[in-house]
């Protein structure tokens, strides 16, 4: 008997390959002698950085880097081993855009999207790019940004001037005096790179559906700021589009992560948005081992209605589905929408919480392991009587 696992982390309790592990301990203790596989789980957000590094036998890089509002912080990404399904012969760097430009990293009435800035995640890449990587993979979601991506293009070697010649700071208050573009400076081994961006949204970068409308008021834009806000980044897009000769500002995907998700498509060579799941899947060649399997065992920390809307349990439950798996799904909680996933591929889940116990308690990281290896044994057994 073959079974693949590929669970999502846990969040604040435990990492994909721990549950995994876990669940791995519950089926060799029914099936001992059962071919047991483990493959990494992220949505292409938290998380995903460590699941691929963990998964796929890679390293974590931790630099300083320019934090949304200035100052420095501690970020950390990861460098994946050469890989045959990633593109052999080119090192892959992981980046989660929120390490250096994330919401979280801003006190909550500290938000400014007129200052905050992406330029750390250039720094990123450039470190990594330093270090040899020429594939990227960058998660954008959580951002407290809205500044189109200047900050990360700058930090690249692109520039902004304003009609005097004056460069430009990386930062919102730029975007509407932008009159002229260069990138001079640009180092040459970064136009042989090329860019997986995790994007799960479609907006525009423009408009009532774009950047400033849609996301901006989480992160700090006032009512009535938003159509001036709107105004500039348009101005931003139509001189973009002088400079590069291509128009992305209507393209999905482009108002994501404040504008980041333009700024990358216009910019940037080699660029494909995709699912983030989609990327971590095909990342840790899943397919490749569900083609045999008998079982996938899947789940995430909260199993409800938008997992099925194509959240990685689904996904991997998708791809199983070809190849005739019977999928299982675990979670941390089970809501009334999570009956929806039935009709997306996973045949039954299972909260694995035993007993009453407060939420602090349940996601102890001991308590989340035993819980998960438990779960996962006695599904087993059942299955063990067919």
């Amino acid at each position: 008997m073959k079974v693949v696992i590929a669970v999502d982390s846990l969040k604040g309790s435990l990492s994909s390959i721990e549950a995994a592990q876990a669940a791995k301990e519950g089926i060799l203790k029914v099936y001992p002698a059962a071919e047991v596989v483990i493959k990494p789980l992220a949505d292409g957000g938290e998380g995903t950085t460590e699941a691929l590094v963990e998964g796929l036998g890679g390293t974590f890089v931790n630099i300083e880097a320019a934090g949304p509002m200035g100052g420095l912080v501690n970020a950390r990404y990861g460098i994946l081993p050469d890989q045959s399904h990633l593109n052999s012969g080119q090192k892959t760097a992981v980046i989660e855009m929120a390490q250096a430009a994330g919401i979280t990293l801003i006190e909550r009435g500290c938000l400014n999207p007129w200052k905050a800035s992406t330029t750390g995640v250039g720094e990123m890449i450039l470190d990594a790019l330093g270090r040899g990587c020429h594939r990227f993979i960058i998660a954008i979601g959580g951002s407290a940004t809205t500044e189109g991506g200047i900050g990360l293009l700058q930090a690249l070697g692109f520039a902004f001037f304003d009609a005097s010649g004056a460069l430009l700071p990386p930062e919102f208050a730029s975007l509407h005096k932008i009159e002229k573009i260069s990138s001079r400076h640009v180092p040459d081994e970064l136009w042989e790179c090329c860019f997986q961006i995790a994007c799960d949204v479609t907006n525009p970068l423009c408009g009532k559906d774009g950047a400033v409308f849609v996301y901006g008021p989480q992160k700090g834009v006032k009512p009535e700021e938003q159509e001036t806000m709107d105004q500039a980044i348009r101005h931003y897009a139509l001189k973009t589009a002088e400079f590069t000769g291509c128009d992305y500002s209507m393209a999905p995907g482009a108002g994501a992560a404040g504008g980041l998700g333009f700024a990358i498509q216009s910019y940037l060579p080699h660029v494909e948005l995709k699912s983030g799941a989609q990327i971590v899947l095909e990342a840790v060649g899943l397919e490749k081992d569900l083609a045999d399997a008998d079982y996938v065992v899947t789940g995430e920390g909260c199993l409800d209605a938008q997992t099925a809307m194509g959240k990685a349990p689904v996904r991997a439950a998708q791809l199983a589905k070809k190849y005739g798996c019977t999928v299982l799904a675990f979670a941390g909680s089970v809501t009334d929408g999570a009956c929806r996933c039935n009709s997306e591929g996973i045949d039954a889940f299972f909260p694995i919480v035993r007993g009453v116990m407060s939420l602090e308690q349940a996601m102890e990281v001991e308590t989340a392991r035993k819980n998960m290896s438990l779960s996962v044994e006695q599904a087993f057994r059942l299955l063990r009587t067919k």
